[in-house]
């Protein structure tokens, strides 16, 4: 059967699958980074895994893949297929495309994790149908994706969709991208995990912990949980007025907490807007698929883009 090889590489783990002309996950695999061995030994590991799914598809699918896509976290030069940096990899400056091209003789797609899995959600998730869209998310840090028109965009320089930095509180707590007061420092799952713990005198206590007191009444909890709320809004009021979607998605582990967080964050939102339209605000409906459906995507986008062997390769 026609497939692509699509790659979703996370922090500590890969997440892969061969996927169909529909989007469908015809085979699914995981496989750790073995970045305690240095960047040099993931990119070995991704390249030997990439080989691996390509030798799957040929003993069970009948056939070779036709292309793959690549997600990746950290900044990516997705035009020039390069994995720029990444701090929990330990990587700079790794033509991933071109290694991985030339171990598959593939052509191949490069992207940012987010961006991609925000992809996924925008044209076969929780945004489907929806011509403009912001998909967001809460997990460690904060990030985004833009989509327009069934793609996402990138930016001139592949930064395009980093809410997490906007600053909410100006002068507020340090982030480690040299700002104060940056969205991620107050509404994250990291952020909210840090001050229930504190709150609560529990160093284990975490963001979903913090979720089930809020539903419990835990009046701390509840305090704890606002102003991670009121952060997020400001933020989101910021990005809907420049970007005007229509479809807000929210994922990534603060999500899991369900109408906990929506029906807030909704209200949040609501009060702060005032000439602007007030989009759809929904939960993201891939969970943790959504890279690899986005890899996947990726693969077939770059089979129906018209390029030369050196655009694809190189």
């Amino acid at each position: 059967m026609r497939h692509v090889i699509a790659l979703d590489v996370g922090g500590t783990g890969m997440k892969a699958a061969l996927a169909g002309p529909d989007g469908e996950l015809l085979h699914r695999a995981r496989r750790a980074t073995g970045r305690e061995r240095g960047a040099d030994a993931v990119v070995a590991e991704i390249l030997d895994f990439a080989a691996e799914l390509h030798a799957y598809g040929v003993r069970h699918l009948g056939e070779p893949a036709v292309a793959a896509g690549v997600a990746v976290p950290g900044i990516v030069d997705e035009a020039h297929g390069v994995a720029v940096y990444a701090a929990n990899l330990g990587w700079r400056d790794v033509p991933l495309r071109e290694l991985i091209s030339a171990e598959l003789d593939l052509p191949v797609a490069l992207g940012h994790d987010v961006r991609t899995g925000g992809l996924a959600e925008g044209r076969i998730g929780a945004g489907r149908g929806a011509d403009r869209f912001l998909f967001v998310a809460l997990g460690t840090g904060i990030a985004g994706a833009i989509g327009v028109d069934g793609r996402v965009e990138a930016g001139a320089h592949g930064f395009a969709g980093e809410i997490g930095h906007i600053v909410v509180r100006p002068g507020g707590a340090p982030c480690p991208c040299g700002q104060r007061g940056c969205l991620e420092r107050f509404a994250s799952a990291a952020a909210v995990s840090e001050a229930w713990a504190a709150a609560g005198g529990d160093p284990d206590a975490d963001a979903a912990d913090c979720a089930k007191a809020v539903a419990a009444g835990d009046p701390d909890a509840v305090r704890v949980w606002q102003e991670a709320v009121d952060a997020l809004a400001d933020g989101l009021v910021t990005a809907l007025t420049l970007l005007d979607p229509r479809t807000l998605i929210i994922g990534g582990g603060l999500a899991e907490a369900g109408e906990t967080l929506f029906t807030p964050l909704r209200d949040a939102v609501r009060r702060r807007v005032t000439f602007q339209k007030l989009p759809g605000i929904v939960p993201a409906a891939l969970g943790d698929a959504a890279g690899c459906l986005g890899a996947g995507l990726l693969a077939w986008d770059l089979l129906n883009t018209p390029t030369t062997p050196a655009e694809v390769t190189t």
